[in-house]
């Protein structure tokens, strides 16, 4: 799996020119004809980058953007847009997505159902919580109108997000967003660290949670584990994806 972003692009650089060359190879077996048809064309492409792209084991969010990708560029073609527009969706995608290639984090927004849970999860007491890589601010929102007791962190870096998370915090005094990487935040002055990432940063999010955690605080993983680490406790939700939360203590000693 890409640990980095250069090489994550590569990858994805990759799958798209091999899936390109089989697709072709394919097309002038089967059917040269097919040539004429650029649709069919690009939806062959996709398909094969999005095959490569599994097969080099490559994040599974890849695999929708090399489906699309080709079939989006032909369709976009026979639009008779001004070139403007394609400038402010690609700003607006940046504002939502921000660096997604360097993060290797894609938007993941935690559910009603998910908050239940990790609400069951808080400590009894008064207490510091923060969402790292907050989103919409959902969760946290959410969390706050049920624990009025307890004070509320957010960090997220894209843009759009955080000022959506920002103006609903404007509305719960005990609720703080911030925009910014979550990597300069020190997690010793949280009770408890909630997560919904992505497989790659969780090995370094966990050397940098036991560094910095104090014992008796927890670290929540939403959906991804902590290679090489059992988690203290594993929770279900009752949601559409089942959604699995992944409790970790940190801080405690080995």
């Amino acid at each position: 799996m890409p640990n980095s972003a250069p090489q994550a692009l590569l990858t994805a650089l990759g799958a798209q020119l091999l899936g390109a060359f089989i697709a072709a190879s394919a097309i002038q077996i089967v059917d040269p004809r097919l040539w004429k048809l650029p649709l069919i064309l690009a939806l062959t492409q996709g398909t094969c980058a999005a095959l490569v792209s599994y097969k080099l084991t490559a994040p599974t969010w890849w695999i929708p953007i090399h489906l699309a990708f080709a079939p989006l560029i032909v369709l976009t073609c026979r639009l008779t847009i001004a070139p403007g527009w394609y400038l402010g969706g690609f700003l607006l995608l940046l504002m939502v997505f921000w660096r997604t290639d360097k993060s290797q984090v894609p938007l993941y927004l935690s559910n009603r159902a998910t908050a239940d849970v990790v609400q069951k999860l808080l400590p009894s007491h008064p207490c510091r919580i923060i969402d790292l890589g907050c989103g919409n601010g959902g969760l946290l929102l959410q969390l706050a109108r049920q624990r009025p007791d307890c004070t509320f962190f957010g960090i997220e870096h894209a843009p759009l997000p955080w000022l959506w998370a920002k103006l609903g915090a404007s509305r719960q005094n005990n609720v703080t967003i911030s925009l910014g990487n979550f990597w300069g935040t020190r997690l010793d002055q949280f009770d408890l660290v909630y997560a919904f990432l992505s497989p790659v940063p969780m090995e370094q999010l966990w050397q940098k949670a036991q560094s910095e955690m104090r014992p008796g605080s927890q670290l929540i993983s939403n959906s991804f584990v902590v290679p090489g680490s059992q988690p203290t406790s594993v929770v279900a939700v009752a949601d559409r994806r089942n959604t699995r939360l992944y409790v970790y203590r940190p801080g405690e000693p080995k």
